[in-house]
């Protein structure tokens, strides 16, 4: 039987140690994101991500509280409601959500989604208002009730050929 000898292996680097500062320093550090960690956990709020939870994913919603569901709509002149919102204007919800305190000081930003409403459905009645809906959705142990309320928040009347 003839055995084989082992094939050369490279020597093993040595092994760098920290040295008692750069311990030091590694240790603060975790330390301090560990701190930012606790105090967001327990104080935090959305905007303090990643060092707060999102409050949607960390906590739990009453099973009494109503759902509410934010909406824009156009008015006809014939009193019929045109949903704007989707692709119907190009926005998503979320980013028109996003920019509600800019369209509470300023209800004239409505008339950019009639606007946008009227170049993408030409063969469309002509909007002559536009309002943002809040839609509650009443809620018992959870469970839809029945009861649906809506609440006009905003809402910009257009002017012709706006």
């Amino acid at each position: 039987m003839h055995l084989q000898s082992a094939p050369d292996l490279p020597a093993e680097a040595e092994v760098e140690r920290l040295s008692p500062g750069g311990r030091r320093a590694r240790l603060a550090s975790a330390v301090v994101v560990l701190a930012l960690l606790l105090a967001g956990t327990v104080w935090g709020d959305d905007d303090a991500f990643p060092f707060g939870p999102f409050r949607m994913y960390s906590t739990r919603a009453n099973p009494d509280t109503p759902v509410v569901s934010t909406r824009v709509v156009g008015l006809t002149a014939a009193g019929e409601e045109v949903r704007l919102s989707g692709g119907e204007v190009g926005l998503r919800r979320a980013e028109f959500e996003g920019q509600l305190p800019r369209i509470f000081r300023d209800p004239s930003m409505l008339g950019l989604l009639a606007d946008s409403y009227a170049e993408r459905n030409p063969d469309a009645d002509e909007l002559v208002e536009v309002q943002v809906v809040q839609r509650r959705f009443a809620l018992e142990d959870g469970q839809r009730t029945g009861e649906v309320s809506d609440q006009v928040l905003i809402e910009h009347q257009l002017e012709d050929g706006e």
